[in-house]
This record gives structure tokens, C-alpha cells and sequence, in this order.
């Protein structure tokens, strides 16, 4: 699929707003699969789809998780977390992308999981930090992306459990086993 037939697909889907953030985590992973060695088509794909689902009505999102038997820990945890592996669904359903990497991507882009594969890693980070992205500590994931992508990735990661537990949120069990099989695998950022 060419990058503009996808966009018109998913604009469609999106407010003004996320479309622009969509633009920016496309641009974002292409660079990141550049500089890193991954496929960069498949970056840009994901990149482009990753939050097809974002506005999707979170009773739809409920029952998909629940009928798809998908993680229904997802039902106890921020809706937020839920347009992500519903959107590789739809996605796979509604557009026909069935390249498993792509839709991987798509799925763990919010929570991670432990032996992320390099889309994987590529797609959470641009999520992470497309330009668009302002708060504490983004900017210092985008400078250490720039160097170490494992490592931008940890410190996403840690940022982000970091982020909910001072707001006492629940932090997911995918991200926290994220976060520990970074750690264990050598990464100590």
C-alpha cells in the first residue's frame, strides 16, 4: 500500500489533530528505521495505522477485546490502551494489511512487551517522540534516540510508569514486563 492511499484511509478515522500527530510518528519512524536497519515501508505503515482505532467507540473496543479473546486485563486498565490492539484487528479486517510485524507494531505501540522486535521498538518510540510531543522528559528520550534505540526505549518505558504512578494509575503488566525484560537484557539507562 502507498503512503497516500493509507493516509487518505486513515484521515478519515482521525481528528485534524491526531491526523497531524499520525503525520509525525510516520515521519518519526521512517527516520528511525533509517538510522536503526529496519524495513522502513513497514515503519511507515505501521506508523500511519497505528492509531486507526483511537476513536473508535469504547464499547465497540470493549466487546472486540472480549469476543477476539484478546488480553481482557485490557478491560481493567485505561481505555486509552485499548485502540491499540483493537486497531491491529481492524486494521487486518477493514484495510487488509496482514503483514504480522506491521499489525504487531500496531498492537503493543502503547504498552511495549518483553522481546520487542525492532518495528515494535521503532513504532512505540515515534509514538513516544514525534515532534509534536511536549512534556517532561521527551526531549531527553529524542536525544538518546538519536544514539541508542534500546535505551530510548527504556527510558520511555521508565517515564511512563514513572508518569502513572505519580498520578496513582495502575501501570499495564505488558509495560512493567517491558520494562524488566529491558533491564534484564543489558539495558540499564
Amino acid at each position: 500500500m502507498e503512503r497516500n492511499d493509507a493516509l487518505q484511509i486513515v484521515k478519515k478515522h482521525l481528528t485534524d489533530k491526531r491526523y497531524e500527530h499520525t503525520l509525525g510518528v510516520m515521519e518519526t519512524a521512517v527516520h528511525l528505521a533509517e538510522t536503526y536497519g529496519a524495513d522502513v515501508k513497514k515503519a511507515e505503515l505501521a506508523a500511519i495505522f497505528h492509531d486507526y482505532a483511537k476513536f473508535r467507540p469504547k464499547e465497540e473496543m470493549k466487546q472486540l477485546i472480549i469476543d477476539e479473546q484478546m488480553d481482557e486485563r485490557l478491560l481493567q486498565f485505561h481505555h486509552e490502551l485499548w485502540h491499540a490492539p483493537v486497531g491491529a484487528l481492524l486494521v487486518q479486517r477493514e484495510v487488509g494489511i496482514t503483514d504480522e510485524e506491521i499489525l504487531a507494531a500496531i498492537r503493543w505501540h502503547t504498552t511495549g512487551r518483553p522481546k520487542m522486535t525492532l518495528l515494535e521498538k521503532i513504532v512505540y518510540l515515534a509514538d513516544y517522540i514525534e515532534p509534536g510531543r511536549r512534556f517532561p522528559g521527551v526531549d531527553d528520550v529524542r536525544g538518546i534516540a538519536a544514539h541508542h534505540l534500546d535505551d530510548a526505549v527504556l527510558t520511555a518505558v521508565k517515564n511512563t510508569i514513572f508518569f502513572l504512578m505519580s498520578k496513582r494509575q495502575p501501570v499495564f503488566p505488558a509495560t512493567m514486563d517491558t520494562y524488566n525484560d529491558l533491564i534484564q537484557n543489558g539495558e540499564d539507562v
